[in-house]
C-alpha cells in the first residue's frame, strides 16, 4: 500500500526503521493508527526473515534494523516463538483520539 505519511522518502524510511527497531526491542509501541499499520507491515517482514535464520537473512535484517542487539534478539528470541505460525505476528489495538490534534491512536504489539 505504501502510505506516504506526509514525509519525504528518506525521512519516512528513517521513521519506520526507528519504529520497527524500538518495537522489536520492547515488544509494544504506541503511535498513530496509520504509522502503526505501516510499521506492522515491516515488522512482520523482519520476523519472517528471522524465521529463516540464515546468514543472508540476518544481513538483510541488519540493513533495516538500526541496532545489532535487536537483530540478535529477533533471531534468538522473537522469531523462534513464531516458528509454527504463518504470519500474523502482531496486532493493532485502537485507542481513542490523541488529546492535542485528535489523531487516532493505536498500540502495536506482538501476539
Amino acid at each position: 500500500m505504501n502510505r506516504k505519511l506526509n514525509l519525504p522518502t528518506d525521512q519516512r524510511m528513517a521513521l519506520l526503521r526507528n519504529m520497527v527497531t524500538s518495537f522489536l526491542e520492547t515488544g509494544r509501541i504506541e503511535t498513530t493508527l496509520t504509522r502503526a499499520k505501516e510499521a506492522q507491515r515491516l515488522a512482520e517482514k523482519m520476523i519472517t526473515l528471522g524465521k529463516a535464520n540464515t546468514l543472508h537473512t540476518r544481513r538483510q535484517a541488519l540493513e533495516f534494523i538500526t541496532k545489532e542487539d535487536v537483530v540478535t534478539k529477533l533471531f534468538a528470541e522473537i522469531a523462534p516463538k513464531y516458528a509454527d505460525r504463518n504470519g500474523g505476528y502482531t496486532r493493532i489495538i485502537q485507542e481513542g483520539p490523541r488529546r492535542g490534534d485528535a489523531a487516532p491512536m493505536a498500540i502495536l504489539e506482538l501476539v
